[in-house]
């Protein structure tokens, strides 16, 4: 029963590096661009919760999930504005370019932060009610329920987007090729603000599911998300939605096993052996594919 229990606890941290990876392998598949702020967007969500639920019309009454909202929008708009003047400035330039600039936002948001709220960690009530469900003996967390499922229906949502409907084949259309993609008459610069968009959106849902789960907040908690959920996003195969989820999942049942059953102390040094091992064995990662470099 301990194991099924810890099982559905990886199932729970993997949900929420699937959501955080999706941002990564979204914005990869579309602009070629790996956005070292992502994880930072996290953070600031984080922070539009906290002083959310310090609003009147919390103290109110107002359910605290409610603050999912604020978050969500937060991030959205933060993401575009990332993409408006960091990245699209510098889209021709040299991916070296824009792996810094992204760094560069990274660190401005982080220092920011601790500028204004100091670099001390801040406690976050519950979001959601502390209730169990009881199933065959074991006991999961209203918040465990909510996290899974939350992150396989936006998964359904954003793989039905991106291949039903006009504005998810424009994104397909020019992440092959979006030279070819504005000669047809798509707006590229819509696309990619849809893309960090859309992105930055599950970056907010995402921190609102971590701070249920892991109730506190600090200027560099998005370092390590970030991170990790990279990690999971090059596990699955950078640029595929079901690759990411895939592996957010395995690196959160991994992360989960290993702190219950080794130790705390190996779970990041295992995010990373993973890493090292994907880029060398399998640098496509499971479902992603192979691209050939034009020259």
């Amino acid at each position: 029963m301990d194991f099924i229990t810890q099982l559905f606890n990886g199932l729970q941290l993997g949900s929420i590096y699937a959501l955080i990876a999706l941002g990564y392998t979204m914005v990869y598949g579309i602009a070629k661009l790996i956005n070292f702020a992502h994880g930072d967007i996290i953070m600031v969500g984080g922070y539009t919760v906290f002083l959310a639920i310090q609003m009147s019309v919390f103290k109110a009454g107002l359910p605290l999930w409610a603050a999912i909202v604020p978050a969500i929008l937060v991030c959205t708009l933060l993401g575009i504005i990332i993409e408006r003047i960091a990245y699209r400035p510098l889209r021709n330039s040299s991916r070296i370019s824009l792996l810094i600039t992204t760094i560069g936002v990274s660190l401005f948001l982080q220092n920011l932060f601790v500028k204004i709220f100091t670099s001390s960690a801040k406690p976050v009530p519950a979001l959601f009610p502390q209730k169990s469900i009881n199933f065959a003996g074991m006991h999961f967390s209203f918040a465990t329920i909510i996290t899974i499922a939350s992150t396989l229906i936006l998964t359904y949502l954003l793989n039905l987007f991106v291949n039903k409907t006009k504005y998810g084949k424009s994104m397909l259309a020019v992440s092959e090729d979006y030279g070819a993609a504005e000669l047809v008459g798509i707006n590229v610069n819509g696309v990619m603000t849809m893309t960090f968009a859309i992105g930055s959106a599950l970056a907010g849902v995402a921190s609102v599911l971590y701070i249920a789960s892991y109730p506190q907040i600090h200027p560099f908690m998005g370092s390590m998300l970030g991170i990790k959920a990279f990690t999971a996003a090059v596990l699955g195969g950078i640029g595929s939605i079901s690759g990411a989820v895939i592996g957010g999942i395995i690196l959160g049942i991994v992360e989960v096993l290993t702190r219950a059953y080794l130790s705390s102390a190996y779970a990041d040094a295992i995010v990373f052996v993973i890493l090292i091992v994907v880029l060398l064995v399998q640098p496509n990662g499971l479902l992603g594919k192979l691209e050939k470099e034009k020259v």
